[in-house]
């Protein structure tokens, strides 16, 4: 069986021992840089956060992000206490303080902060929020496509918690990376409520079939930022792109998939449920497409 490798699987790099990490407006050292085991993001998962990555002195996308930090954090009524201004000059101090020039990735996160009691009630969190901003080096080192495996865990309905948030409650993801695991594969296939296939555990899902790109419709999937760029690539390069309901029928039988996020961009995907995908590495498609990706981060 091959080695297992994530999606978010990084070289090793000894200067991340020496981080400093933003703490509620501090900047302290890594063992330092601790949160109340009454917060409510460690309780309870009450919170969210962003990941980011910096390429060149620059955060890819971060008016994007920030945005959608704060639409999520409206969304569950979490005040940031911080302005969109403030939160991106943390990030900068954070970026400075450490030195940081590229290879960079960054999770910015804010909880509802600390209880008066370990119970749910937010009324309870009342010592305004926590955030935290870890910033380490980091450069993708994904030796090979990624193996899929599908799993019992599916993408829920937004009545329930809508998977659009970047949320601190992560169970229902965990549960499927380590149902996949279990399965020999790398990372999740998550379906839908209707059982049309959706997102990894970890990342946005595409496929290419006879030079169309798809996936899916976004209704319960995160809404991804690299997903949307890559979208947006397609529609300016002449590129067939569909965001549609799709099945594992057309998903065994596609000419290349891949997966996009933040941290590793563009991943091609091996297989999935043990069916090669195309040739069972990164395809003609998605290497024009990482191409295009990354003129547009550098740009």
């Amino acid at each position: 069986m091959a080695e297992q490798v994530t999606t978010h699987q990084a070289e090793e790099d000894a200067r991340n021992e020496d981080i400093l990490i933003w703490v509620n407006g501090r900047l302290l050292p890594k063992a330092q840089a601790v949160v109340s085991v009454y917060d409510s993001g460690f309780m309870l998962g009450d919170g969210v956060w962003e990941g980011m990555r910096l390429y060149d002195g620059r955060w890819a996308f971060l008016d994007e992000h920030i945005e959608r930090l704060f639409e999520a954090a409206k969304a569950i009524d979490l005040a940031i206490g911080m302005s969109p201004e403030q939160v991106v000059s943390a990030l900068s101090e954070t970026q400075i303080a450490n030195g940081f020039v590229t290879d960079c990735h960054a999770r910015l996160m804010v909880t509802r902060g600390v209880k008066h009691r370990p119970f749910q009630h937010p009324s309870l969190s009342r010592q305004g929020p926590t955030v935290v901003i870890i910033m380490e080096h980091s450069r993708p080192k994904i030796p090979r496509p990624i193996r899929l495996a599908t799993v019992p865990q599916i993408r829920g309905l937004p009545m329930s918690q809508d998977p659009k948030l970047n949320s601190h409650s992560k169970l229902n993801c965990i549960l499927a990376c380590i149902a996949a695991e279990k399965a020999g594969a790398d990372e999740a296939l998550m379906l839908d409520v209707h059982g049309f296939v959706n997102t990894t555990n970890a990342c946005n899902f595409f496929i290419v079939r006879k030079g169309e790109v798809w996936t899916s419709t976004g209704d319960y999937c995160m809404n991804g930022i690299t997903r949307a760029k890559v979208i947006d690539l397609c529609r300016a390069n002449d590129i067939p792109v569909f965001q549609r309901n799709f099945g594992l029928l057309e998903t065994y039988s596609a000419d290349e998939a891949f997966l996009t996020g933040s941290f590793g961009a563009q991943t091609p995907v091996e297989s999935v449920d043990g069916r090669v995908i195309g040739a069972g590495q990164m395809g003609p498609l998605t290497e024009r497409l990482r191409g295009l990706y990354k003129a547009l981060v550098l740009a």
